[in-house]
């Protein structure tokens, strides 16, 4: 009997990582559901997975935890014995009052890096050994267009996603040619992320958005996890590369 394929997920609970986690589940993949805080939403999750025909492995971790990283990727072991996708999708923002500086807590600025671009590194070390027992192993990425280009997003967030884009190419020239490394950089996304930051200007500017993208509407994160899907899946000689999922509006404007 062959082996299932098994990819670990990080920020699972919601969003991206939800949607990841169920595209994988989908094509054959055991999942490990990570998250940090959102505990009835992974478990929903998890339980979807499951639906899905695959193993499902619910694991507790914030990812800027060193030791709870280790501890996280010990379970994976004991529960696939191996890695074949690794999809560092955890993140966090900070709260900030556009071209404000002041408005920026130093504090929210250093819980960001750790886990966006610290808690990457960590999970992505962590998981090497289980990595380099799997098959065409793959790295994916959640970077953002705001680590390619300026936007109103919190500083931190788009400096920690810079910084994500260029982990994604400085792990590949490490990691190869056994492992792949790739990200995905989305554009405005419908959804809860993009609620809380426009808040009542959602619908206007969101609107406005998908009226100035070629493909007429705001990317979501089904979209994301199906430009996952195909680095994990296919593009077999792709390695270092960040693609942008946002419509082409970042190509047009």
């Amino acid at each position: 009997m062959t082996q299932r394929r098994a990819a670990l997920v990080t920020g699972a609970a919601t969003g991206i990582g939800r949607s990841v986690a169920l595209a994988l589940a989908r094509v054959g993949y055991d999942v490990a559901v990570n998250y940090s805080s959102s505990g009835a939403a992974a478990r929903d999750t998890a339980a979807a997975v499951g639906e899905l025909g695959a193993k499902a492995l619910l694991v507790q971790c914030d990812v800027s935890d060193e030791a709870g990283v280790r501890a996280m990727l010990a379970q994976v072991g004991e529960a696939f014995g191996r890695l074949d996708a690794l999809v560092n999708n955890a993140g966090t923002t900070a709260r900030w009052k556009p071209r404000d500086l002041e408005s920026l807590s130093l504090e929210e600025w250093d819980r960001v890096f750790a886990v966006n671009v610290r808690g990457l590194f960590q999970v992505t070390r962590a998981a090497l050994p289980l990595l380099r027992e799997g098959i065409d192993p793959c790295i994916v990425n959640t970077a953002s267009i705001v680590g390619l280009r300026p936007g109103p997003q919190p500083l931190p967030y788009a400096a920690s996603k810079a910084a994500v884009v260029n982990l994604t190419r400085t792990l590949a020239w490490n990691l190869g040619p056994e492992i792949r490394v790739n990200a995905v950089a989305p554009g405005w996304m419908e959804g809860d992320w993009m609620k809380r930051m426009l808040k009542d200007k959602y619908e206007e500017l969101m609107g406005k958005r998908a009226r100035a993208t070629p493909l007429r509407r705001c990317v979501t994160a089904e979209d994301v996890a199906e430009t996952v899907l195909s680095l994990i899946q296919a593009n077999r000689f792709v390695t270092g590369e960040v693609i942008v999922v946002d419509g082409g509006y970042a190509s047009s404007t």
